[in-house]
């Protein structure tokens, strides 16, 4: 009996850190994530996914925290319904075999009370890599409209799409990738 009861305390003293962290739910209204590559050496061209979904914990007290996120390919808006479909081919983001993107992190870096970074795993098209993410803007607060508790910040990334083996067109459109996500975020 005092093994279980021994048990019983261990698994409630490991419990206990999880218990001070706020979850948190991405708003997909705000929650847009957009990227940009250059085309043909002439202009900057931007992209964005409409559809995305994420959860965080944080635990301001312990400053760390996790980031579990996904974006759905099928969403892709280049603006121009060909360009868009010709994005969604096997050679590029091939949305039937690879329908998520996703950004998990364990690990989240603070400047005092706010979330400047997160170290995590970025998977595209069947391929993870390590990923570093800034957080810019971050702040929580209460809604000005609907009075919910919220945290937000903008998000920015640079990959190299090479990396995650989508390299078709390369150097006509740039191999680096810029990435933005501005983030809204309800508590739960």
């Amino acid at each position: 009996m005092k093994r279980y009861l021994a048990a019983f305390a261990v698994m409630g003293a490991l419990a206990t850190p999880a218990r001070a962290a706020d979850s948190y739910t991405t708003d997909p209204d705000f929650t847009a994530p957009t990227f940009e590559v250059t085309h043909l050496g002439f202009t900057t061209q931007h992209g964005r996914f409409n559809k995305s979904s994420g959860k965080a914990m944080i635990d301001f007290a312990a400053r760390k925290g996790s980031v579990d996120f996904t974006v759905y390919t099928e969403s892709l808006d280049m603006g121009s319904g060909a360009w868009t479909k010709h994005l969604f081919d096997e050679g590029l983001f091939n949305v039937r075999k690879y329908p998520t993107m996703t950004f998990k992190s364990d690990k989240l870096i603070f400047d005092g009370n706010k979330v400047v970074a997160a170290e995590g795993q970025f998977t595209m098209i069947g391929v993870t890599r390590p990923l570093k993410v800034s957080v810019n803007g971050f702040q929580c607060g209460s809604h000005p409209a609907n009075k919910k508790a919220m945290c937000a910040g903008d998000v920015t990334a640079t990959i190299r799409r090479s990396d995650f083996g989508l390299t078709k067109y390369i150097p006509a459109v740039s191999d680096e990738v810029q990435i933005s996500v501005p983030v809204e975020a309800y508590k739960n």
